[in-house]
C-alpha cells in the first residue's frame, strides 16, 4: 500500500511542478485581472459542476478567502450537467456584470453546463477563465450541441495537467485506476489566482476583503461588515 500511496504523492508533486512551470504566467495575468475587477467594485463568479464544485466551494465564504466570491450553485449537484439548456438557465439567475470575471471549473470541459455558463458569461461581457484538463478535454468529444469544449470558449485557459480520466494510480490486478488529481490541483490554482488578486488590490491601495476565521476572537464584526458590503451581489437575483 505504501508504494502506491507514494506513487500518488509523486504524481501530485509532479503535476504541481508542471503547473508552476507552464501555467504560472497565465495564473499571474488572471490574478491581476480578477484584482482589477475587485478594485472596481466587481465580484468573482465561480462555477463548477459535479465534483468541480468542490474547488469553488473550497474558497467560498471561508477563512483566508475573499468575501467578494459569488459561487454559482448547481442544486442538482452535477446530475443535470449533461442536459442542454440547464447550465444557461442556472447561470442566468445570477447577477453577472460586464467586465467582471467568471472562473469555470470543469476537468473534462465537455459537458453542456460549464460550456453554457461560459458562453452566457461571455455574451454578457465578462472575462471567462477555464480551469480544465487539456489532456482529457482534447481527447474526448464535446457533449454540447455546438461541439465546442470549454477551453475553446474561455478567454484564459489554465491547464490542471491531469491525465485523461483524472485518476493516476494503477492498482495491480484492477483495471480501473484511482488517485484523482483535479480537485487538489484545481484548489491550488484557484488559491494562487485569489492571492494574486489580493496582492493587486493591496498595491492599488484597496482594502483586501479577506474573511477571517470565526474561530478566532474578535472577528465576527469584521466578517459581518464584509458580508453587508457584498450581500447584494452574492447568490441568485430571483
Amino acid at each position: 500500500m505504501n508504494d502506491l500511496v507514494n506513487v500518488y504523492l509523486k504524481n501530485v508533486k509532479r503535476i504541481i511542478d508542471e503547473v508552476v512551470e507552464y501555467e504560472f504566467d497565465t495564473i499571474d495575468v488572471v490574478g491581476k485581472l480578477v484584482g482589477k475587477s475587485v478594485v472596481q467594485g466587481g465580484v468573482i463568479h465561480l462555477f463548477g459542476s459535479g465534483h468541480s464544485d468542490l474547488i469553488a466551494r473550497d474558497v467560498h465564504q471561508r477563512a483566508g478567502g475573499l468575501a467578494c466570491i459569488n459561487r454559482i450553485y448547481d442544486p442538482t449537484v452535477g446530475f443535470a450537467e449533461r442536459v442542454p439548456g440547464f447550465g444557461e438557465a442556472l447561470v442566468s439567475q445570477y447577477d453577472l456584470q460586464k467586465d467582471e470575471v467568471i472562473i469555470v471549473i470543469s476537468n473534462s470541459g465537455r459537458n453542456p453546463s460549464p460550456i453554457e455558463a461560459a458562453l452566457y458569461a461571455k455574451n454578457k461581457g465578462l472575462k471567462v477563465v477555464a480551469i480544465t484538463s487539456l489532456n482529457h478535454s482534447k481527447n474526448v468529444s464535446s457533449r454540447h450541441p455546438s461541439k465546442l469544449s470549454l477551453y475553446q470558449i474561455a478567454d484564459y485557459v489554465i491547464d490542471n495537467h491531469g491525465v485523461k480520466g483524472d485518476a493516476t494510480v494503477q492498482i495491480p490486478g484492477v483495471s480501473e485506476k484511482m488517485g484523482a488529481t483535479s480537485t487538489i490541483i484545481g484548489s491550488i490554482i484557484l488559491n494562487m489566482i485569489l492571492i494574486g488578486a489580493a496582492e493587486y488590490c493591496e498595491l492599488k491601495g484597496f482594502e483586501v476583503p479577506i474573511i477571517v476565521s470565526q474561530n478566532l476572537d474578535n472577528t465576527d464584526e469584521r466578517n459581518l461588515d464584509l458580508w453587508k458590503a457584498y450581500k447584494n451581489r452574492l447568490g441568485t437575483i430571483m
